[in-house]
């Protein structure tokens, strides 16, 4: 992309309010891979992916496919639209329903979402507890996982009504997180989870 095609794309920007899509063609040809971009009420949020919040990804992954097998609708950072002002998020991972499909645009429909996980990034953490999670009670995401390697904790949101949830439970790295009365239907072990 050349110093023109940036100022042009900033002129075009500050006619009109952009698009989701028009945000996420201009992420894809300008942010380099290893840094995880999002729109977060219509900021572009950035931020380099780190060894230990991949790791806690994995480990979350892995207790799914275990769960559910490989063959499930679990993906990670991939774009999903969430209700509110230009939310267009990419969860750290997201699992679908069976049977969800994309939707004409090619991309994946909030109302297909039974699960979000989102680790904790030190440039980032406060959209996931506080907009981030706004939409996706919103959504009403049936449960939603914060791992938070800064505290050593996790979190547990389940129940969203009118645009909140209703129950959240805390639980130290090294305890296990039931999760067996929701639609995730598994105990997460987090004894291996690394802080960072």
């Amino acid at each position: 992309m050349t110093v023109v095609d940036v100022m042009t794309d900033r002129i075009e920007m500050a006619d009109d309010e952009w698009s989701l899509d028009r945000w996420f063609e201009l992420i894809e040809r300008m942010v380099p891979e290893g840094i995880k971009a999002e729109v977060v009420e219509g900021a572009v949020h950035m931020v380099p992916q780190r060894n230990v919040h991949w790791q806690l990804i994995r480990r979350v992954l892995y207790a799914l496919d275990d769960r559910y097998s490989r063959d499930a609708l679990v993906m990670t950072d991939v774009r999903i639209d969430f209700p509110g002002h230009q939310n267009g998020f990419c969860p750290d991972l997201a699992k679908l329903k069976d049977g969800a499909k994309p939707d004409e645009a090619g991309h994946w429909r909030h109302q297909d979402v039974e699960f979000i996980a989102e680790v904790i990034s030190r440039g980032t953490g406060l959209n996931d507890y506080g907009p981030k999670k706004t939409a996706y009670a919103e959504a009403d995401v049936p449960v939603y996982l914060i791992v938070d390697p800064y505290q050593g904790r996790c979190h547990v949101y389940t129940d969203p009504k009118d645009g909140e949830y209703r129950t959240e439970s805390k639980s130290d790295f090294g305890d296990e997180i039931d999760l067996t009365g929701t639609v995730v239907d598994l105990v997460l072990k987090t004894d291996a989870f690394p802080r960072d």
